[in-house]
């Protein structure tokens, strides 16, 4: 069991200590560690039971602070970062000799990011180095956005939990960099593409779903339940018909599904995608932790959010 609180000072110094702390951001928990040290970035995959493979994001205090860890090689994503930070961006960029190779997988790429949470930022500008912060949860499982989700999955193995209520948007940050002189998202997240393209102009998308990732969130299966979860249209007959399945919806649920299904939960009822977000985590870790053998579920519109959700479930349906 670990403890629960809002200590800053006692988070920091753990966190000095080389020991792992959670941290609230707005997007989900993160496990952190000291991002400059090896013996914590060790810890932080051992803890998760995450591959080297599939590299980090460092989190740091202010846009100042990217200098000191890597370097602006396009003004565009400096432009993104000034438009978007504190908030849900990560870019890519060209990383300094201080970053350690655990934290890039190797490569000479580093992701960086300023959180949009007022008690992180508070802890990050008492500390003296940046915190490597994958998501709170054991590798490819659904992401935590609460102190109670961390807790009950990897409670032993941290040193405190700094506590920053839900997280309010739920859903990871948008990774970005610069490919073939192009600005490229490599992960879908809480900023839209809209948003990216109304600062630089046009982007281009690629997902890749590799088991050679050039960024977090690319793994072909990631952010799944335990549960085995389809789309409604892919559903094995037998799994319908024996009714005890889960139902997550949004908007107009099927009402022959939502008749059949033995627990149900609603993304967004009124059809918001934002809201969508929010509870996409939450609801899926609630259906893994029913009574259900099962998740059915349909793909939201493919637009805005949207695409980052349906981005999420196809990763938790792959097998």
């Amino acid at each position: 069991m670990s403890l629960i609180g809002k200590n800053i000072s006692f988070a920091a110094e753990l966190l000095r200590q080389h020991q792992l702390v959670a941290i609230p951001t707005e997007t989900v928990y993160g496990l952190a560690g000291n991002g400059l040290s090896e013996q914590a970035i060790v810890s932080i995959f051992e803890a998760k039971q995450r591959p080297f493979f599939d590299p980090l994001i460092l989190h740091i205090k202010n846009i100042e602070a990217v200098e000191t860890y890597a370097h602006w090689h396009d003004s565009r994503l400096k432009t993104l970062a000034e438009r978007f930070w504190p908030g849900p961006l990560t870019v890519l960029l060209p990383r300094h000799k201080v970053v350690p190779d655990l934290v890039t997988a190797g490569s000479n790429l580093v992701a960086l990011r300023v959180p949009n949470q007022a008690l992180t930022l508070r802890l990050l500008k008492e500390l003296e180095f940046p915190l490597a912060a994958p998501s709170a949860n054991p590798f490819g499982y659904i992401s935590p956005t609460s102190a109670i989700h961390v807790e009950k999955q990897l409670g032993n193995k941290l040193g405190y939990i700094l506590n920053g209520g839900h997280c309010h948007l739920g859903l990871e940050s948008t990774i970005v960099g610069v490919e073939a002189g192009e600005v490229c998202v490599y992960r879908l997240g809480g900023l839209t593409v809209a948003d990216l393209e109304a600062v630089v102009g046009p982007v281009s998308i690629q997902l890749n779903q590799s088991d050679n990732p050039k960024t977090p969130g690319q793994l072909k299966s990631h952010y799944a339940p335990r549960k085995p979860i389809y789309l409604i249209e892919d559903a094995p007959n037998e799994v319908l018909a024996a009714a005890n399945f889960g139902y997550l919806s949004f908007g107009e649920p099927h009402l022959t599904v939502l008749e059949k299904a033995s627990a149900h939960y609603n993304l967004s009822p009124q059809g918001q995608l934002k809201e969508a977000a929010t509870n996409l985590f939450n609801y899926l870790r609630l259906l893994d932790e029913s009574h259900v053998k099962h998740i059915v579920t349909q793909f939201l519109p493919n637009e805005g959010l949207g695409l980052a959700i349906n981005d999420r479930l196809k990763r938790a349906m792959a097998k």
